[in-house]
């Protein structure tokens, strides 16, 4: 399995991967609407040269108390197709993001999924640094990993995701 950055000419592989593993559209077209901005990051995992798994992550901002040049990013989508899920290509995926957030400077990583299988990779609750979520979900499954020690010191406040998240359905 190759996991590598996303190239230009894998879009189409991209949006289809997306697609089929959420069974909708709305989290490709988070993708291409999120694709493009500052500090993003987008990897793809290959098996026998095909597109099979796609992770994504996009900026976000803590609204309350936190230096602003603590660069935060929430993870998502992670998406794998069907016919391959539960086979460690997400897992996979999400280790070689946090590798090269870490690489590039990102301080931290927000998600919101399960805790069951986040927690595998180091994600924590929010609440325990102080942040929540800005939409109304269970307060388990928002997580946060600070990819350098106590990164989030001094920060308290709700995280806000970028605009382009609002018309996810």
């Amino acid at each position: 399995m190759e996991i590598r950055n996303e190239k230009p000419e894998d879009l189409e592989a991209v949006r289809r991967v997306n697609v089929a593993a959420f069974g909708r559209a709305s989290e490709a077209i988070l993708v291409d609407r999120l694709r493009g901005t500052d500090a993003t990051f987008s990897f793809v995992a290959l098996h026998t040269e095909q597109i099979v798994g796609h992770v994504f992550l996009s900026p976000v901002a803590i609204d309350g108390n936190c230096p602003g040049d603590r660069l935060v990013l929430g993870l998502a989508p992670v998406a794998v197709l069907p016919e391959y899920q539960r086979q460690g290509i997400g897992s996979l995926l999400i280790r070689h993001s946090l590798k090269e957030c870490d690489r590039f400077g990102v301080k931290a990583i927000v998600v919101l999924g399960s805790p069951e299988y986040y927690s595998r990779f180091g994600f924590a609750p929010a609440k325990e640094k102080g942040l929540k979520c800005e939409y109304s979900v269970p307060e388990e499954a928002f997580m946060v990993l600070e990819l350098e020690s106590d990164a989030l010191e001094g920060c308290n406040g709700t995280v806000k995701y970028r605009l382009e998240f609002d018309d996810l359905e």
